[in-house]
């Protein structure tokens, strides 16, 4: 529940410190007092995107914080797995706007963005104003209260997932036939395609094996005059080359070691590189002999190039591997536009499984809406008869669609009729707007049996009732707020005021700076002079004032 509010710098607020208790709250206070900015100061804390104009004059930053009490509601799962302190007793959620536009949110001082201050809002506080009344009309929000009165989130997730599936493989039908039909028309081009590169017999490595040879034999003469050279410089043609003259520096060697043993160790060195020299004289003469020049080997090389070099231009290709890669790409579109009819027959299965499951979960679905109608319909007729509307008939209407949407087959229609002589209609259509103040009442009423949420607002609930209606709208509120929860009623009924347990008062002041708005907690003879205000306007007379006694008598009484 809502502890403690702490708003600064926010519109007509200077600074607002003030706590709040447990059970059922009223906030009263004359028209354009402020309590629309109270609200506001709270949508920002559930995650409402701010607006600058909202920070109040002067160039300070705008702060609004509030304390929770979270301890008898399970969420410490929420700050688990978005790693942010938990403390069940003190939970502090705070935003702050700076008269630039900038907006930081924190949960427990850790910075959050935006989305998650919105989830964790959603858990913490319900705040129902007068524009929540539209959503009577919006089947979406129908459907909404029948499902979590009919428990049925477990058969809804696996719904929706088994429905998520099954879009998917529709689509993949719809991209395969739009695929194939486009590709049947290019069947021809697609196989004259296939059948050129085909032909090119291509082979991965050829193009850098065919440029190497092309360079070598285009400069077969260098070659052949530099390796004539080398051989040439071995043998020197008339035995005196390289080669010999190594062997004979070695004998000589050899022949003086018996009395120069150090020559001993040359010799060897020396008989080393003769054996050196004497394999790289023959690799170099079998090299000079090998070496050719053909123009016509030449001639093949350079045409088999060109046509890689082609096809590598025609098909935007930088190597050979790319080119195979088209080509074997190229024959398995082939492949499946000859077998197109099996593969569409065995998408078109897949999708009719899946819609088959998504129909067996719809039915699961509808069976335990319809169970949850009854009990809606019997306890909303529970509801509103003491509520002044003694004939009223309150029917939820589920028919069946054919198509399957993202909740199922189902469409929810809450009908109404306040007496016996008008026939079921939309509720949004045929209540009035203290009856349609009544119905969502009844409705949050049942909801929040079934959702534990901690702390739920209304603001100006009671418009369009009066007297003994909006003392027992009081009630519905005040057993509500017994339910371990808390509920806070903004009203300017007197019948509410008297019954909440606690009263908190909003009022503005005219300063020196300007308009201020303030709140104060009410006790005592506060609750009687503010209820008696209610009751007859400025001009409080001591009969308001004992008026106002015996409503709050009342209220204990009840």
């Amino acid at each position: 529940m809502l502890k403690h509010l702490y708003v600064k710098n926010f519109t007509l607020i200077d600074v607002l410190d003030i706590d709040f208790e447990g059970g059922f709250s009223v906030i009263t206070g004359e028209t354009g007092a402020g309590k629309s900015i109270i609200l506001g100061a709270i949508g920002l804390l559930l995650g409402q995107r701010a607006d600058s104009k909202t920070v109040k004059g002067g160039g300070e930053k705008c702060v609004i914080e509030a304390h929770f009490d979270l301890s008898r509601y399970e969420m410490k799962s929420f700050f688990e797995e978005n790693e942010i302190d938990y403390d069940a007793e003190d939970t502090i959620v705070r935003r702050e706007l700076t008269p630039q536009g900038k907006s930081r949110a924190f949960i427990n001082d850790t910075p959050v963005a935006l989305n998650l201050l919105k989830e964790l809002g959603e858990q913490l506080v319900d705040v129902h104003s007068q524009h929540q009344n539209l959503l009577l009309g919006k089947h979406d929000f129908q459907l909404s209260v029948v499902d979590i009165l009919a428990k049925d989130q477990q058969p809804l997730t696996e719904y929706q997932a088994a429905f998520a599936r099954y879009q998917q493989l529709a689509q993949q039908l719809r991209e395969t036939i739009d695929k194939i039909e486009q590709s049947r028309k290019e069947t021809d081009f697609l196989q004259f395609q296939y059948d050129e590169l085909s032909a090119a017999r291509l082979c991965d490595g050829e193009q850098e094996e065919l440029e190497q040879r092309s360079e070598t034999m285009a400069h077969s003469e260098e070659i052949k005059s530099a390796l004539y050279e080398a051989q040439t410089a071995f043998d020197g043609g008339d035995g005196e080359g390289i080669i010999a003259s190594l062997r004979r520096a070695t004998q000589a060697l050899r022949g003086i070691e018996r009395v120069l043993p150090d020559a001993a160790e040359l010799a060897e060195r020396m008989e080393s590189s003769y054996i050196e020299l004497k394999d790289v004289a023959a690799e170099t003469g079998s090299l000079l002999e090998n070496v050719d020049f053909d123009p016509q080997e030449l001639e093949r090389v350079n045409v088999r190039l060109d046509k890689i070099y082609d096809l590598q231009k025609k098909y935007h290709a930088e190597t050979v591997g790319e080119l195979i890669q088209q080509k074997d790409r190229l024959g398995q579109l082939l492949n499946n536009i000859e077998n197109s009819d099996e593969t569409i027959g065995l998408l078109k299965k897949e999708v009719y499984e899946q819609e088959c499951k998504c129909r067996q979960w719809a039915d699961k679905l509808s069976a335990l809406r319809q169970q949850a109608a009854r009990q809606i319909e019997k306890e909303m007729q529970q509801r509103l008869v003491p509520l002044g509307m003694p004939h009223v008939r309150f029917q939820v209407s589920i028919s069946h669609e054919t198509e399957l949407g993202r909740y199922g087959q189902d469409r929810v229609a809450f009908l109404f009729s306040a007496n016996t002589s008008t026939p079921l209609q939309s509720v949004a259509q045929v209540a009035s707007g203290g009856e349609i103040a009544r119905v969502m009442l009844s409705l949050k009423a049942l909801i929040s049996g079934a959702v534990k949420l901690p702390t739920i607002i209304f603001d100006e609930i009671d418009t369009g009732v009066s007297g003994k209606i909006a003392e027992q709208m009081a009630q519905v509120m005040a057993e509500m707020g017994r339910q371990d929860r808390q509920v806070i009623s903004i009203t300017h009924l007197p019948q509410i005021a008297a019954l909440g347990q606690h009263h908190y008062k909003v009022y503005k002041d005219e300063t020196s700076r300007g308009t201020t708005s303030h709140m104060q907690q009410l006790t005592g003879e506060q609750r009687v002079s503010e209820i008696a205000q209610m009751l007859s306007g400025s001009d409080v007379s001591e009969a308001a004032m004992e008026n106002a006694r015996q409503l709050l008598r009342s209220s204990l009484q009840s």
